[in-house]
């Protein structure tokens, strides 16, 4: 797990070794254990590292294999690297490295721009050939690593991290309107390829680019998960489908121990968690370190959730952490957590995830989290009602939006009001062909579109900005793709998830599962009330915010009047949404 940047030049100018040093420099928390900068010719890359896999310095990078003229930048983790490793030694290819990176490298000698369908694991890497100049960059399946560019006067520069690219300089930092109208409707999600920063964009999940010395470029989709049976699937029963799932996900919860170092596991006191955590102890793992974090409540909205992550504590006998986050830690550390923050993230469990990281880093540097889950096996309240739409776009807004258009208009300046970008965005992704049930176009959007842009983001960044390595079994591809085949009817009884629900009965204790759905809840940002009033009101008063005129005061006087009263359909302030983007924009220096 790393950091990577660069530059890759068009025209006759050299690249800026300068500005990739800066870039370098902001990723280091996603590498602290060691850095390096490679320039020749028309190409520079950075890279930090986060030792995981060969712990030595034969796995450094940038790797240069100079028998087959490749070098690479890559920021992930191969988890079958073991057996892609004896493969192509059989193909007679010799190692210099025991980790995954040099695996990446032969695998492109051997397959090349096909290598990616090989790979099992989360990745985002940029290739080079020696020789032809040609550059080839790709990101995992789900976007659970991310990949950063912007286009500058002859030259294309990437990152891990939007804020490295802004370090590097020379980009444009107008306002996206696009991205802009996406983040004030859909829960603060902008979809690839779009960022808040007209000249920044991001190569999307399961995407492979090809980008030849003339500055030519080939952008591929090498996968998508199916919505539908296969057919030796047809007729399969309940029982038939928790076994399947069980299966995939035991396989998936196994395959991410691929480590040279200890890992953990991120429990919040929910399902999912607690899964992995009973399935790694399946696995004879023993004196697990688990990591759970609560809040301060507010009114009747409780903070921590504490007494079911005790059970599965207690239960597996884990080395469990328990860190409880009162109000005057969680404002102070707001600053930090915003600048961790590659693009604005709404979620208020993002500061949760920070301040647990920081903690977990003191202990072990991966960990296994539940992330993915309700995504995948429709655990969210708006899948059952899609089960009978006949009107799935509008059904689907009118749960999941923020607002509709028409506030839109009424809450930002009239120069960045468009089209209705968001509605038209749905009912594009909706049309597509591979999901026919209502319901499991909502499940293709959520998983390939909200979970790589809120959730899966929000863990990467956040666990990244301590050098933490954060892996996600319930995004495992395979496994994606077997819950993509679950007819819905198995998903969504008592409330969703019902296949994995039955199928964990086999694993974990009963009071885990049919416990009420639980959120990550940080109620402070959600009823903004006191300091945190008082913190809103001084950062959309700001001299920037009154020049920038993002938004219109009638609209943000209203909010910053009753609070309490401009809660999301998904429960979450609309007050807070407003001010995290100016927040953001602030703290990245924009």
């Amino acid at each position: 797990m790393c950091g990577i940047c660069g530059e890759i030049r068009f025209d006759q100018n050299q690249p800026a070794v300068d500005a990739i040093a800066r870039m370098n420099a902001v990723l280091t928390p996603r590498g602290p254990d060691g850095g390096g900068v490679f320039q020749m010719n028309r190409l520079a890359v950075g890279h930090r590292r986060l030792r995981i896999m060969d712990l030595s310095e034969h796995a450094q990078q940038p790797m240069l294999d100079n028998d087959l003229g490749l070098g690479i930048v890559y920021n992930g983790a191969i988890y079958n690297y073991p057996e892609l490793r004896q493969q192509l030694k059989q193909k007679g290819y010799r190692f210099f490295s025991h980790g995954d990176t040099e695996v990446i490298l032969k695998a492109y000698a051997e397959w090349g721009t096909a290598c990616v369908e090989h790979f099992k694991g989360m990745f985002a890497f940029c290739l080079w050939e020696r020789d032809s100049g040609r550059v080839f960059m790709a990101r995992d399946r789900l976007g659970i690593k991310p990949l950063y560019y912007s286009d500058i006067p002859g030259a294309l520069r990437f990152a891990s991290s939007l804020p490295a690219l802004l370090a590097g300089g020379e980009i444009d930092k107008d306002i996206d309107p696009i991205a802009l109208h996406h983040y004030m409707h859909f829960h603060a999600v902008v979809p690839a390829p779009y960022t808040m920063l007209k000249g920044v964009r991001k190569l999307p999940p399961a995407t492979m680019l090809v980008i030849e010395p003339n500055g030519q470029r080939t952008q591929t989709t090498y996968w998508e998960a199916r919505y539908e049976m296969r057919p030796e699937e047809q007729g399969l029963g309940q029982k038939d489908w928790e076994e399947l799932v069980l299966g995939g996900l035991r396989a998936a919860v196994k395959r991410r121990l691929v480590a040279d170092v200890p890992v953990g596991v991120l429990l919040s006191g929910g399902l999912d968690s607690s899964l992995v955590v009973g399935l790694l102890a399946e696995l004879g793992q023993t004196g697990i370190n688990t990591f759970s974090v609560g809040f301060e409540s507010v009114g009747d909205e409780k903070g921590d959730e504490f007494q079911y992550s005790d059970i599965i504590a207690q239960h597996y006998a884990t080395e469990h952490h328990k860190l409880f986050v009162d109000s005057k830690q969680l404002l102070p550390s707001l600053q930090d957590c915003v600048t961790a923050m590659s693009e604005p993230m709404v979620s208020h469990d993002v500061i949760g995830f920070y301040l647990l990281s920081q903690q977990v880093a003191q202990h072990v540097k991966v960990v296994q989290s539940g992330q993915g889950a309700d995504e995948v096996f429709a655990g969210y309240h708006w899948y059952p009602p899609l089960m009978q739409s006949t009107d799935p776009v509008s059904d689907y807004a009118k749960v999941f939006f923020d607002r509709d258009h028409h506030e839109f208009a009424q809450a930002v300046h009239p120069r960045f009001v468009g089209d209705d970008y968001s509605r038209a965005f749905v009912a594009a992704h909706f049309a597509q062909t591979g999901a026919e049930q209502a319901i499991d176009k909502a499940l293709r959007l959520d998983s390939n579109i909200m979970l790589v842009d809120d959730p899966v983001k929000r863990v990467d960044n956040m666990t990244m900005a301590w050098g933490l390595e954060a892996r996600v079994p319930f995004l495992d591809h395979e496994l994606v793709e077997l819950a993509a085949r679950v007819p819905a009817q198995f998903k969504v009884p008592e409330g969703g998830k019902y296949v994995l629900k039955e199928a964990a009965r086999q694993v974990i204790p009963a009071a885990v599962i049919d416990r009420p759905k639980g959120y990550f809840p940080v109620p402070a940002l959600k009823y903004i009330q006191g300091e945190y009033l008082d913190f809103v009101q001084d950062i959309l008063n700001q001299p920037q915010a009154q020049n920038r005129e993002l938004f219109q005061r009638g609209y943000v006087d209203s909010l910053l009047a009753a609070p309490e009263a401009h809660i999301t359909p998904l429960r979450g302030s609309k007050l807070w949404q407003v001010a995290l983007l100016e927040f953001w924009l602030q703290t990245q220096g924009v």
